[in-house]
This record gives structure tokens, C-alpha cells and sequence, in this order.
């Protein structure tokens, strides 16, 4: 019998209540002599179980997610769990964290992986001809086995720890990518305190193994952090991914299997939107709170939406952090607009609402973002609610005017100019890129170890693109509204048709820009990982390739700050985070560099 879609509306919602993930217990290893921590190490393994996602009249669903030995916050007890998301692990300032990976899924892929793309393959099979076969029944030799690999969304890490999309490995490590080494991934953790996330990175495969679970978040802590006291901890202190999925009536999930252009790409479409939204694994939760301030981290961990969240009765709130750390000030806000895997740390004040008041986080972003639909208020439209306790009310705490130090950062090589571009082919869509280029072309961003680069990104696209830089966090420096039209003319006469067989030829936006540049809003002056990029518009980033924390003074080029050798192993790459996307082809590797070579870019500058 053929599965039904499930309607959203038939889901009562707030009956789930809140899962708020347990925190990985490490082993931790200690110098003999003095006692100091010298590393927390972790064996954290990916397998399919059944997880409640829906409320309980529901069957459970199927997913895959993390496992390993946990320590409940509360109790204090310490037991094995599986979960989706994952556990979270809690790192330290300064204390490096050890992690082995484990791919332990033997079953198929949930959904239908698509042969067409560049991805994985790890049975190297040919790629099919049209007319393709209908999922299901497809290609089994593409369903399994599953290829998996780990990023740690944010990290400043050697490429070779970065989980490189072709460093996948299949269970009991059978079968690896062309860049594959080692399963065991080291994390300095030396950077700024921040909600970072881990997630599946495999090549042509993340957003499938994302949306069946593969995510969980990593929380860098500073324990002398002064500004901390200041801010809600412990059960106050609550992480939060919010991500949307659909479901079929026996409650697996549902992602489809007909693509857009299925004469070219028989399963992917550049874009999937779920009808219910999902709070830590768990459909439209109720979260009981006390009448006092919380700080909640968000993230949008969606593959491909865009939210904009509000209180449902017009309070304020405060962010106090974006990706990469705290921002140089708390910023007040009604509304907040987080792409995929952008990251917010927000201020929440309950202390004066009355006992048994609830109030719903909503979501009034436009889908596609930001010409589509407006959100359904019926479904999409909410996030979850917050019911308020009947404990005595908890004065709020001052936050501290300043809250963080950002450097300033001056390029000290040439500007690098990169485009978003749409491939169309006789039967339509055909992939999204990056220059132009798809993945397997040739490097062509090189970064000079220490260096500071100013990039302009140039969104040739009808649609915002959430751009994420492995390695750095970086600073937006502005944004700028250009002529698209006559932009794009241009740059079709000097490079041709994307996709480009040839190396880009940069163009400048230069002569086509139009008004003044914009500064970024006060909540995105901090530190960054993932930026949103608009249609018709050009967005410059300063990118330094040095430490969050490096002194201005030290970082410059030709010196690497870093404590390991960012020019050793495979690389790393930047890409659209709408994961379908990035899946087909809005991805390209870059390479960072030592200086050889490099000292004319730096004279023509001066």
C-alpha cells in the first residue's frame, strides 16, 4: 500500500514537550604530574534507530543520529543514548577535544540518492543514462552502503580534522574517499567561546543525511569569561535547532524522490520545504519555563529554509551572540532573520509574565526567501510555544554594555571578486555554482596563510544563498545593490555559458554598482562563519586568515598563528548552505597557502 502524505494540521501541536539534548561525557586525559587537562576525547558513533518525533499517538519515526555515553544535567547520571539531534558536546577554551567517529548505518540511505551529481560513490558505479529508473527500486547500487563524514560547522581546525567532503567512510570503514586518512578528528578549540554544530558533510549526499538526522550541537566554553557571569547558565542556558520536515502517515519522513528536471538529475531538486517545523527532534514542542531570563542558542539547522522569528506577543529580546561569539554589544530586537546554519544566542525575559501565560516563537519569513510565500501561520508559521511556571519571579540580570572586542580588519592582498551562478541546460535547471565552476574543477581561491582579504560576492541568482567559509570567521563589511542585468551580460561575454570549462575571468562589480554600500545590521557586526547573500546585490566580507583572536598587529601575511598548519591535508571548501544546493554544485574547494609565490599580490597592493 502506497504511503499518504501526512497533514500537517492534523498534528496537535504543543503536546511534545521540549527534548533538550544530554551532554557527551569525555574521557578526559590529565598530565600525571600537575594535573592539567590535557585533552577531552570522545567515541561518538552515527546509526538508524526509531525516535519519537511526532506527539505519541503517532508512530515513531526512523532516523539516524548520534550515539554515545552521556551525562544528564540534572540527575547527574551518566548512561549510553542515541538521540537526534545529537548530544551535545560541551568543549573548553583552550582544551583540546579528541573525537572518534564511527559509522555504524548498514542499512540503505532513507531516501533516493541521485547518481547524476558528483558525489560519493562508493561502489563507483557508472553514472545512469536517461530514461532513469523511478525510486523506489532506483539504483541499489547507490543506496548502499552509506558514505558519512563529520564537520564541525564553525571550527578552526586542520583541514585533515575539517571532514572534507570527500574523506567520507562507510561502516567499519570498508570503503573511503578519494582524501580520506583518519576517522579520529582533533579540535584545538583555542577560538572565541560559540554555538558551533556538527553535521553529515558528504559529498552529493549532505542534505539527504542531514535531513535524516545527522546533526547535534558543539559549545565551546570560556570559563574566565567574565561577561558569562552576567548571562543564564546551566538549565537557563538551552540550545535549540530548529529545523522543518514532512512525514508520511506511518510516520516516516518524507523527502521526495521526483526531481525537478528529472531528464538531467532524475531525484534532486535545488530545493525542499517540510509543512511541520521540528524543535530538537521533536514536532512543535512546548517548553516550560520559570518567570525569569534565559539565553537560548539558536540555530537554523533547515536544509533549505530561511526563518524570521518574533514573539507572538511583541516582546523584545536581546541577541547577544552570532556565530562565531559574542557581539561587541547586546543588540534589542523584535525580529531575527537566521538562514541555514546561521547561529544566534538570544536573551529571553519571562520574569513578568503571570503563571500559565504562553507565548509562541514564531516564524514570519517569506518561502522561498525573500520573493515566495508568506508562512503558513497555521503550521510554518509556528515554532513552539513557552509556558510560563508558577516559581517565583527572577529579577533579570544586567547584560554588560560591551560584550566582546572585534579586531579591525585591513586587507593586506588583493580583493578576490567570486559569483553565484545558475546553470540552464535545454530541459532546465541544471546545477548552481560558484564562478561558474562546478566542484571537481580546479582550485582557484588560494589563501595566503596570515593574510586579511576583502571578498566581494557578487549574487548573480534570483534567491539568497546563505555562503559558509570553512577555517575563518570573518566580518561583513557591507552590502551593495548593483545592476544585476547588465552585471550578468558582461560577465557572459568574457566567460561563456556556466558551467565554465575554462578558468572565471573576474570581472569587477565596480562600474555596476548602484547607491551607497549598506552597513551590516548591529547583529551582524560579530563574528561570522555564514552570511546571507541577497539577489542584486554585491556582499563584502573581510576574511582573515589567522586566529579569531590573533593580535593585529601579528597577523599578517606569510605568518601562520594557527596552532597546526592550515596548509596541510586535503583543504577546504566554501559553499551555499541551502544543502541542496550545495549538493549540486554550490560548493568549491579553496587552498590555503604558504607565501611563495605570493609577494607580487602583495607589492601591487601597496
Amino acid at each position: 500500500m502506497a504511503k499518504v502524505e501526512l497533514d500537517p494540521l492534523l498534528i496537535p501541536k504543543y503536546v511534545n514537550q521540549l527534548f533538550v539534548p544530554p551532554v557527551y561525557k569525555p574521557v578526559t586525559v590529565k598530565d600525571q604530574k600537575t594535573g592539567k587537562e590535557i585533552s577531552h576525547n570522545y567515541t561518538i558513533t552515527m546509526s538508524q534507530f526509531m525516535q519519537q518525533i511526532l506527539p505519541k499517538k503517532f508512530p515513531k519515526t526512523t532516523v539516524w543520529g548520534f550515539e554515545g555515553k552521556v551525562t544528564d544535567q540534572k540527575s547527574g547520571k551518566t548512561y549510553y543514548q542515541h538521540s537526534s539531534p545529537g548530544a551535545t558536546i560541551k568543549a573548553v577554551k583552550g582544551i583540546p577535544v579528541n573525537v572518534q567517529w564511527v559509522n555504524a548505518i548498514t542499512e540503505q540511505n532513507l531516501f533516493a540518492v541521485d547518481p547524476t551529481l558528483h558525489w560519493a560513490n562508493p561502489n563507483n558505479m557508472p553514472m545512469p543514462e536517461p530514461p532513469f529508473l523511478p525510486y523506489p527500486e532506483g539504483y541499489p547500487l547507490a543506496q548502499s552502503p552509506v558514505p558519512l563524514v563529520v564537520h564541525v560547522h564553525g571550527a578552526e581546525v586542520r583541514s585533515d580534522s575539517d571532514g572534507y567532503p570527500d574523506s567520507w567512510f562507510t561502516a567499519g570503514e570498508q570503503k573511503t574517499g578519494s582524501t580520506f586518512t583518519k576517522s579520529r578528528y582533533s579540535y584545538p578549540n583555542e577560538q572565541e567561546a560559540a554555538t558551533l554544530w556538527y553535521h553529515d558533510h558528504t559529498l552529493g549526499l549532505t542534505r539527504l543525511n542531514v535531513y535524516a538526522g545527522l546533526a547535534g550541537f558543539y559549545l565551546i566554553n570560556n570559563p574566565k569569561d567574565s561577561s558569562c557571569d552576567y548571562l543564564p547558565s546551566g538549565e537557563y542556558d538551552v540550545p535549540l535547532v530548529i529545523q522543518d520536515r514532512s512525514f508520511y502517515d506511518d510516520g516516516s519522513l518524507l523527502y521526495p524522490s521526483n526531481g525537478i528536471n528529472p531528464q538531467l538529475h532524475p531525484y534532486w531538486r535545488p530545493g525542499f520545504t517540510g509543512n511541520t517545523i521540528m524543535v530538537n527532534g521533536r514536532v512543535w514542542p512546548n517548553f516550560k519555563v520559570e518567570p525569569r531570563q534565559y539565553r537560548f542558542r539558536l540555530l537554523n539547522g533547515s536544509n533549505s529554509r530561511i526563518y524570521k522569528f518574533k514573539l507572538s506577543n511583541n516582546q523584545s529580546f536581546t541577541q547577544i551572540s552570532s556565530d562565531g561569539g559574542l557581539l561587541p554589544q547586546p543588540v534589542e530586537l523584535k525580529e531575527l532573520l537566521l538562514s541555514p546554519a546561521e547561529r544566534a544566542d538570544i536573551i529571553v525575559d519571562f520574569s513578568m509574565l503571570a503563571a500559565g501565560e504562553a507565548i509562541i516563537l514564531e516564524n514570519i519569513a517569506n518561502t522561498p526567501f525573500p520573493n515566495g510565500a508568506p508562512a503558513d501561520p497555521e503550521t510554518v508559521g509556528q515554532i513552539m510555544k513557552f509556558t510560563v511556571s508558577d516559581k517565583c519571579p527572577v529579577v533579570p540580570k544586567k547584560i554588560p554594555d560591551k560584550l566582546n572586542t572585534i579586531p579591525k580588519l585591513i586587507p593586506n592582498v588583493l580583493n578576490t571578486t567570486v559569483t553565484l551562478n545558475v546553470a540552464v541546460d535545454a530541459t532546465g535547471l541544471s546545477e548552481l555554482l560558484l564562478n561558474g565552476q562546478m566542484w571537481h574543477a580546479p582550485v582557484s581561491e588560494e589563501a595566503i596563510i596570515g593574510s586579511t582579504v576583502e571578498w566581494e560576492i557578487v549574487n548573480m541568482t534570483n534567491g539568497a544563498h546563505p555562503i559558509h567559509i570553512h577555517l575563518i570567521q570573518f566580518l561583513i563589511k557591507n552590502r551593495q545593490n548593483y545592476d544585476s542585468v547588465k552585471y550578468a551580460e558582461e560577465w557572459t561575454k568574457l566567460n561563456g555559458t556556466p558551467p565554465l570549462e575554462n578558468p572565471t575571468v573576474t570581472l569587477s562589480p565596480e562600474p555596476y554598482l548602484q547607491g551607497d554600500p549598506i552597513e551590516p545590521p548591529l547583529n551582524e557586526t560579530g563574528w561570522k562563519d555564514t552570511v546571507l547573500v541577497m539577489p542584486n546585490q554585491v556582499t563584502r566580507l573581510l576574511i582573515r586568515y589567522a586566529p579569531q583572536e590573533a593580535k593585529e598587529k601579528d597577523a599578517r601575511p606569510c605568518v601562520n598563528l594557527f596552532p597546526f598548519d592550515p596548509s596541510y591535508g586535503p583543504g577546504y571548501v566554501w559553499h551555499c548552505h541551502i544543502i541542496d544546493h550545495e549538493d549540486n554544485d554550490m560548493m568549491r574547494p579553496y587552498k590555503v597557502v604558504p607565501c611563495i609565490g605570493c609577494d607580487i599580490q602583495i607589492d601591487k597592493l601597496k
